[in-house]
């Protein structure tokens, strides 16, 4: 039987944490950094979460479910 291929581009967007969860980085992190305000940078640092079926079918596209 053949081996299930990962989607490259969800594998370099998404990480899968050892409990199943499913994280992602903020984007609008690099530029017009003066506009944003602190609170808002600091936020965006901290990955995000997923929840829902938006995390089944990432975990599905990266072999993971």
């Amino acid at each position: 039987m053949p081996k299930q291929k990962i989607k490259k581009s969800v594998s370099k967007r998404f990480k899968i944490t050892k409990k199943g969860k499913v994280l992602f980085s903020h984007q609008y992190q690099s530029h017009h950094k003066l506009i944003k305000s602190k609170r808002r940078q600091r936020r965006q640092k901290e990955p995000g979460q997923l929840k829902g079926k938006f995390a089944k079918k990432v975990k599905h596209m990266l072999g993971k479910a």
